[in-house]
């Protein structure tokens, strides 16, 4: 939010180009005011907001303290022209302070900080199959598992993608994302949806088994655990504005 339209546009095309690259699908909302924006604005109906603390009328930080009283976890991040009223901004459990004039890097930095926090639901990445490009979010993929020279994609809900791709390019697509855990050569699942490891295998909530090389297993079940206790962290993190 600023009411410098200059600024407004500008981050609004940061945001897009940003959610592009990274494969997040962004919706930028601009305020030219503060009242505007606490009109609009509920708990929950924004993930991250960028508020300027310069502004006629309500300043930055008083719209912020406003926001807080319906909204603990939204991300913060402040744009001004000056460092005066910094100890104010993180008083508001800030994300970020940033003084203008920023540099696109500088956003980008702040939105890939920003997503490492935020709910990783969202991600989606785009496979080649049946002749076409597919847009699929990783949330939605369960496993991925080599098949000659492709890679066969199972979806949540049962469907399968037939990509011609390596599981180094599967893997490198969805970026290190923590929950895609390699289980054995040419096999990766999503650690949402594993329901135990049983028998030398790793067995799926749709029930299937995927087989776990036995010098890798104690490494495999680590990595697992360790996702969802990370998750769990993040989660409470969010919660409490840190």
């Amino acid at each position: 939010m600023d009411d410098e339209q200059e600024y407004l546009d500008g981050m609004g095309k940061l945001c897009n180009s940003f959610g592009r690259s990274a494969g997040y699908p962004v919706e930028a909302v601009p305020f030219c005011s503060a009242g505007d924006f606490l009109e609009a604005f509920s708990g929950g109906s924004f993930d991250l907001v960028f508020m300027d603390i310069y502004m006629e009328g309500m300043d930055g930080v008083a719209a912020a303290l406003e926001m807080r009283k319906s909204d603990s976890g939204c991300l913060l991040v402040f744009l001004t022209s000056s460092t005066d009223f910094m100890p104010d901004a993180f008083s508001c459990h800030a994300f970020e302070y940033v003084t203008k004039p920023f540099s696109e890097k500088r956003i980008f930095d702040i939105l890939a900080d920003a997503v490492k926090v935020l709910p990783q639901e969202q991600k989606y990445i785009e496979l080649a199959a049946d002749r076409k490009t597919v847009r699929v979010f990783l949330s939605d993929i369960a496993s991925a598992a080599t098949d000659a020279h492709y890679i066969m994609v199972t979806l949540a809900d049962g469907r399968g993608l037939r990509c011609r791709m390596t599981m180094p390019e599967f893997m490198e697509k969805t970026g290190g994302d923590a929950r895609f855990i390699p289980i054995n050569k040419g096999i990766a699942v999503n650690a949402e949806f594993i329901l135990e490891f049983k028998n030398g295998c790793c067995v799926m909530e749709s029930g299937a088994r995927f087989p776990v090389r036995v010098r890798d297993s104690a490494r495999v079940e680590q990595m697992a655990s360790d996702y969802h206790f990370e998750k769990i962290r993040s989660r409470q993190r969010h919660r409490k504005g840190e």
